[in-house]
């Protein structure tokens, strides 16, 4: 008797097409529609193509923010070799100095390419070349013993609660380079303390 039949109840009910006034405008997912989404993000690949596909790409990401973070010297992305302050320290320090044996390498080059090439002519010079070969050897030495008393008596001031286990070693393999080539790039001017 007080029922209202299917047809009275479709026409109250106003159909509004733009939702409610600061709705979102769509209509809510149902739950396995919004799993199914969930999924497809994680969805595994079918074969092993697209597994070594994925792959590629994940990795070709990693490597480009790898470079970036050699050029920045961005800590996140950095290989495990470089990565943390005291690491980052035993660069600055290096970048900061001069040392022997950045251009031991160019030095000894030239020196024994000019020993092979006039030695015919001028056999004097072989034993010049031979000296200054030893002279070089002492003074890359020496260097070297400055450099990890240095970097490692820094680093136990500044950390010292931290170990310097390879650190001297880290700190003269990067001094080796040439400093224009050096990975991660270098922060701080030469000369400037590093921080």
């Amino acid at each position: 008797m007080f029922r209202r039949t299917k047809s009275e109840t479709a026409t109250t009910v106003p159909a509004d097409p733009q939702g409610k006034p600061g709705g979102k405008g769509r209509p809510t997912p149902s739950r396995k529609e919004a799993e199914a989404a969930r999924k497809a993000t994680f969805k595994k690949p079918r074969n092993r193509k697209e597994a070594s596909a994925i792959r590629r790409d994940k990795m070709r990401t990693e490597r480009a923010k790898m470079q970036q973070a050699m050029q920045t010297g961005d800590d996140r992305y950095l290989p495990a070799a470089d990565k943390g302050p005291i690491r980052r320290f035993a660069r600055d320090y290096v970048d900061a100095r001069y040392s022997v044996m950045e251009f031991a390498l160019p030095i000894l080059l030239v020196v024994s390419l000019v020993g092979v090439v006039f030695s015919p002519q001028f056999p004097w010079l072989a034993g010049m070349v031979n000296l200054l070969f030893l002279f070089m050897i002492v003074l890359i030495a020496g260097d070297w013993l400055l450099l990890t008393a240095g970097v490692k008596k820094q680093i136990g001031i500044k950390f010292p609660k931290e170990s310097t286990k390879g650190i001297g070693f880290y700190a003269v393999r990067r001094t080796m380079q040439m400093r224009r080539w050096r990975l991660p790039k270098p922060m701080v001017k030469r000369g400037e303390r590093p921080h």
